[in-house]
């Protein structure tokens, strides 16, 4: 078994085409080297020891589970421009998870969504909060005088505290069903 496995991968390789590739990477290689000469710098030792000048520190939280772990974000101009974490917060006690570590990034993308969207016409296009909301009760009420409470499931997250989780089973009982359950069991 081994030997036909061995015979079928040098039919597919011969030696003359790996000396062929060989030789084409070594040349990328070596044009790559000459390309990136030059291209950064040294920072300054005023550039490391203010990098980000006219920044401001605030004291904020992770907002990735309901731990509320500290997070101290640099803001330049409006622009979350660096993240440490807070040393004396009394839960995190100067750590991060890895989730934790990357919220800045998280902030930051360009995928994240930002204000309430609407899909109309195959064309997604921006609405305010009070007509998402509008829309929203709108679509509960109509599902609910339908299909009935039951029809619809009330998904909980991580993100949840002790009160938000309260008051979000609080609101599934008020709408009339007990179909209630958490993301992570998804």
């Amino acid at each position: 078994m081994k030997q036909k496995h061995d015979q079928a991968l040098k039919s597919r390789v011969g030696r003359r085409s790996f000396l062929k590739m060989a030789g084409l990477a070594g040349a990328f290689g070596a044009t790559g080297a000459f390309a990136s000469a030059g291209v950064t710098r040294a920072a300054t030792e005023e550039e490391i020891k203010d990098p980000f000048p006219g920044s401001k520190k605030i004291k904020t939280i992770c907002t990735s589970c309901s731990v509320g772990c500290g997070v101290i974000a640099e803001v330049q101009k409006g622009v979350w421009v660096r993240q440490e974490v807070a040393q004396d917060h009394p839960v995190s006690l100067g750590g991060h998870c890895c989730k934790g570590a990357d919220m800045i990034d998280l902030v930051r993308s360009e995928v994240r969504l930002k204000h309430p969207m609407v899909k109309e016409n195959g064309k997604w296009k921006r609405i305010s909060w009070d007509d998402a909301l509008d829309r929203i009760s709108k679509k509960l009420a109509d599902l609910r005088k339908t299909s009935g409470p039951d029809s619809t499931i009330f998904l909980g997250s991580a993100k949840f505290g002790t009160e938000q989780s309260y008051y979000f089973r609080k609101f599934a009982a008020m709408y009339g069903t007990n179909n209630i359950d958490h993301q992570a069991r998804i």
